[in-house]
This record gives structure tokens, sequence and C-alpha cells, in this order.
């Protein structure tokens, strides 16, 4: 509000309580003026009339709906808290310090008994709190904190929800130009709704934060101020739940204000939460909004449900080159395989542009790294129930394998690095978009290389790489294994990450004839497994010591099939070569007898760790005693007995 409009509500507010003050000093001390009360009555009135926009004290009157008895009330509540002669006037007629209900049923025209009931504005909405004391008539009355600043023309928003609820900014000026068509649309139709309130619009997609700046934007269409509450946040049903319904429909109708519940970490919340969120859509009339990866279902209230999903490619592209300002130059080049990779926002595009040039501000001069990195991290989700993240080391030239594999794997690379191009600009994806996803399954034994290979894509495509938690993705409970798949591609999608399913046959073994209920649902979790691959758009891979396990319509679905082969001898030699650090010491160590030795690659690798702490303690090089003891302990783990054929002339 101006300067001018917080002056004159000042002057209103005093006006007003100077009128009650005088009908309390006339009709309880007998002590005043009579003609006071209807003066400044009238003065509270001409200023009104002269005020571009109403005093607070009328907008609070009318929004509440308050009779002229429950006003006095309020302003007699008011007055206690900002004029000290209000205090010094009650002290002479009553025992305890503030106004009581009693003295205003004395004192205030218009009197009603019906208004301290609990149903009635007063006490429905807190605007005043009722202290305890020996009959309700004796009960202290006090303005509530914020109603009270309301009046005054300060906005701020009660402490009880402060502590819950944080502000959601956007005009929409960051959004794309769907997603603008879509907020206009979304202002067009709503709030509205029928009895029970406004209708609740519902918002769902993979996007947390775009799901925020639509809705703020939408609001702001309305001259609605948007807040987000986490459902998780959310008290139990109950008492905290109807007082927080309460003081936020109260706050809403003074700050003109929509709250958005975010129901993105419901998925596994306790079902109590769940019921907060439909206890609170339902006994909220205020503008709200639910967002969340998935639809809900209420029946309550009306509900307007709108997908949002990420922006196209082209939309994209066109704010990268609005964007990147200085980087355009060298950056111009990469654009498309930064749209190719990463499914980004406008305000994530904004930032990570941001975040590279203060990178390029310091140590960092390569304007292309930097820009990657940050996207990398704009689109990195958090998910560490489900996922872990593999921070690659291993590179091409730490990867053993013979010559089709290997070109195998650098094809994989090559189509994951220029889906752009042949999707998008050669239009591949217009016919259909499905089986855009680039899929791979790697099978062979264990320590064959697999998961190295795994991370040397993640290297050679500057990508972030998840290993799945098996453990945490399957579950017995029907339903539950494809909502855990669900979030793992949701979560992942952003930024298209390397999805590792390691000794993935526990998830995705034959399918059977359907003779139970486990079989058909067990079919429907690898079908839903084989649609989320098909449309993932970044790189998700397999690994399996069991090829068999897998059916024939399964692999006929996945883009890329890669045998890791166990490695013959000279293979493992090259292994034992690439295995000791240069800065490792060792002595002594023939590598022609080191490759006899019959096992995979990783237990090659665990052999020679195990020997070089057994070195180490005792402060002295890695020398064949130590590989042997150390070897000696691998192939006890494997339950596989040592010949003298691969270790006889080792020492």
């Amino acid at each position: 509000m101006s300067g001018d409009w917080l002056d004159a509500n000042q002057r209103h507010l005093c006006a007003a309580v100077d009128a009650v003050r005088a009908r309390l000093a006339a009709n309880v001390d007998g002590d005043g003026d009579a003609a006071e009360a209807p003066a400044a009555e009238a003065a509270a009135a001409a200023i009104a009339a002269s005020m571009r926009a109403p005093p607070a004290l009328d907008v609070v009157a009318s929004l509440f709906g308050l009779s002229g008895f429950e006003r006095e009330i309020l302003v007699l509540c008011a007055g206690c808290e900002l004029d000290a002669r209000f205090r010094l006037l009650l002290d002479r007629v009553q025992p305890v310090p503030g106004p009581t209900f009693g003295l205003a049923l004395a004192a205030l025209p218009g009197a009603h008994w019906s208004a301290l009931a609990p149903g009635a504005p007063l006490r429905r909405w807190h605007l005043v709190e009722l202290a305890g004391g020996p009959a309700l008539t004796a009960g202290q009355l006090r303005i509530d904190e914020c109603v009270l600043h309301r009046l005054t023309g300060i906005g701020c928003l009660d402490p009880r929800l402060e502590a819950l609820v944080e502000p959601v900014d956007s005009d929409g000026s960051r959004l794309a130009a769907s997603h603008l068509a879509l907020v206009e649309r979304l202002a067009a139709v709503w709030p509205g709704g029928g009895g029970h309130g406004p209708a609740v619009l519902e918002l769902w997609g993979p996007a947390g934060d775009l799901r925020r700046e639509v809705a703020a934007a939408a609001c702001a269409r309305h001259g609605l101020r948007l807040h987000a509450v986490s459902a998780l946040a959310l008290p139990g049903a109950g008492h905290d739940l109807e007082l927080l319904a309460r003081l936020w429909e109260r706050d809403a109708r003074l700050g003109a204000g929509a709250l958005l519940v975010d129901c993105d970490a419901l998925d596994r919340a306790d079902p109590a939460r769940e019921e907060a969120v439909d206890r609170l859509l339902g006994g909220c009339s205020a503008p709200l909004v639910v967002s969340g990866r998935g639809r809900r279902r209420h029946g309550i209230r009306p509900m307007i449900g709108v997908e949002v999903a990420a922006p196209p490619p082209a939309e994209q592209l066109a704010v990268w080159r609005s964007t990147l300002g200085p980087l355009a130059g060298p950056v111009a080049g990469a654009v498309d395989r930064l749209v190719s990779q990463f499914s980004l926002t406008p305000t994530q595009i904004h930032d990570a542009c941001a975040q590279a040039r203060i990178e390029l501000g310091g140590a960092r001069t390569d304007p292309v790294a930097a820009v990657w990195d940050a996207c990398r991290g704009q689109a990195r989700f958090d998910d560490a129930g489900l996922a872990e993240r593999i921070e690659p080391a291993a590179t091409w030239d730490d990867l053993v394998l013979p010559d089709p594999q290997r070109r195998a794997l650098r094809e994989i690379a090559l189509q994951t690095a220029g889906r752009y191009r042949v999707y998008e600009r050669w239009g591949f994806a217009r016919s259909s978009r499905r089986g855009l996803g680039v899929s791979a399954l790697f099978t062979g034994g264990s320590g064959t290389g697999k998961t190295m290979a795994a991370e040397v894509l993640a290297s050679e495509l500057r990508l972030d790489l998840y290993r799945i938690d098996l453990s945490q993705v399957v579950s017995k409970y029907v339903g539950e294994t494809e909502k855990n798949l669900r979030r793992v591609f949701d979560a992942a999608e952003r930024g298209a990450a390397i999805l590792l399913f390691d000794e993935a046959d526990a998830l995705f073994g034959k399918r059977t004839e359907v003779r139970d209920s486990h079989d058909r649902y067990a079919n429907i979790e690898v079908g839903y497994l084989l649609q989320r691959m098909e449309a993932y758009r970044g790189l998700a891979i397999l690994t399996t010591n069991l090829k068999d396990a897998l059916d024939a319509a399964f692999l006929r679905r996945i883009r890329f099939t890669i045998s890791f082969p166990f490695p013959d001898e000279e293979q493992r030699a090259a292994i034992w070569r690439r295995t000791f650090p240069p800065a490792a010491p060792t002595e002594g160590l023939e590598v022609a007898r080191l490759a006899r030795l019959h096992v995979a690659g990783g237990s090659i690798r665990n052999i020679a760790l195990n020997a070089a702490f057994l070195a180490a303690a005792e402060d002295r090089p890695i020398r064949m005693v130590d590989l042997l003891e150390a070897a000696r302990s691998e192939c006890a783990k494997l339950h596989r007995p040592l010949t003298d054929a691969e270790v006889g002339d080792w020492v």
C-alpha cells in the first residue's frame, strides 16, 4: 500500500479506537462526554470516504462477516494494545487486566451473546483469543497479533504458519512459451468451484520447481500470493490440522493468498500424511494447489487437474540462446547436445549459465565444460533410498575387452550423445516417441567388467551414474515395485543420467505363464520396466550374470546386448599391468606368471589391493609372495581351489 493509504488507515483506526474508548468511559466509568463517541465515529467515516482503498478495519469486518458488535469487540481489543489510556480505564472498572466479554456486553451497542460462540467469526477465524476464566463473561479477550498488524496496514503471516510454509515467487517471466499458455488457460478457469469453496488446482509432472512456477504465475494473474507447504510437514489429522486450515484460510483472506501442498515426498510416507492432505483439501476453502509427481483422487472439492511437462526441446533451445549472453560464442556449437542431454526448466537454464559464468571467472577456462557441469548440477537428483551415485574413475585405457565389445560400447556413447540431431533435427522422433531411449544389457560372469564399462561410459559422456538398489526397488506389495521404478526414472529424467541396474536378473527374470496373482503382477512389473526404458531419455544399463534368465521378448526390446567374456590369459596379463598404479612400489612381479591365475578382472583387482595392504603393513614393496597370499584368500572366498599350474612358480 502507498504511504498516503497507510497514513489515512492509521488515522481511521485511531478514530475507531477513540469512539470505543469514549463509549466505555461514558457507559462504564460514567466519566466522559456523551457526544465524544459519535464525533469519533463521524471522523472515522469521513476518513474512510476520502480513501481510495477501504481501510483495513472495514476490509476485515467485510471479509469475515462481522456484526457491528463483533466489529466493536475487535476494535476494543486492538485499542488495548495500541492506546495506553485503555489500560488505565479498564484498571478502574474491573479486576482483570484486559477487556472481557462481560465488559463488551455491558458497554458496547448491539450486544449479542452469540458473538463469542465457537463457530462465530471472532473465534472461528481466530481474530481474538479467549483466555480461561471462572465464566465466559470473565474470560480475557486478546486480539491475534497477526490480525492487529493487518488492522494497522502491515501484512504478515501468522508465526504458526511461517514455520511451515515458504513463499513461492514467480511472475512467469522465465517460463517457456508453452507454459505461459498453460498459465493463461489455468487463470481463465481457476479459482472457481461450487459450494465447497474454490476448485483445487492439481498439477502433476516430473519437475516440482516447474510446477511451482506455473502455479505462482497462475496465482499472480488473480493477484494471489502463493506459499508452499510440504505434505510431510502437515500435522496429523486432528485439532492441529484443523487449526492450520483455519489459520491459513484466515490469512489467505487477509493477504489474498493461495497455498500449494507439495506431495512429491509422499510416495513412501506414512498413510496418515495422505489422510492429512485429503482433510486439508476438504477442510480449507481458500484457493489451494496440490502438486505431485502423479495424480491424486479427492472427491470433496472440485479439482482442475493439469500435467506440467518439461518444455519441448525447441523451447529449451530458444531459452538457451537467449540466456547464454557472453557464453553464446564459445558454447553455441554445444547447445544442441545440452538440449539433447538435459531437460531443464528456463529457471534452471538461467541458473546454470550464471553458475558457469562464476566458475569461468575463477580457475576454469573451458566454457563448454563449465556449462555442461553446471547443467549436471541442476539436473542431479537425490534419492538415496533407491539409488547410489557413483563417481566414475575408469577410462577406456582401464577397460580390457575384445574389439567387438569395445566397438559396441563406443556405439552406445555415440547414440547417447547424438540423440538431439537424429531425433529432433532429422525428425526420427516425429512419428513416434517410443523406442527413443538407449538401453543396454551387459551379460557376463562376476568381475568381467560390466560395472567398469558403465563407469567408462559415464566418464566419456560426462554424465552422472546411478546404481539402483534393487533391494529397495523390488517390493512384495502389489504395485510398489512399479511405484519405485517410476520414482527412479522420473527423478533421473531431467538429467538423462545413466541408470545401472546391477545384477538385474533378480528383477527381470523370465516371465512365466500366469498361474496365480504373483505371476501376473511379476509380469506387470517387467512390462512397466520395458515401457519406461523405451521412453527414458537417458541411458539405462542392465547387468546380469545369467543371460538365459531373460526371456526373448525382453531381449528384443533392448537396443544393445553386450556379452563380457571371461578374460583369456593375454587379457588377464593386460589387466595385471593396469592394476598397479605408477606410485605403487613393486618388486619382482612377473606378469606372465600372474596371468596364469584363472580369475576375472574384478578378482585380479581384489588380489592386487589386498597384497598392497600386506606389503604396506611391513613397509616394503609389493612382491609375488604377497600376491600369492592374497590369491589364496580370494579363491577361498570364491570357493575354488588354487592349482600348482596357476601359482606353483610364484615364489
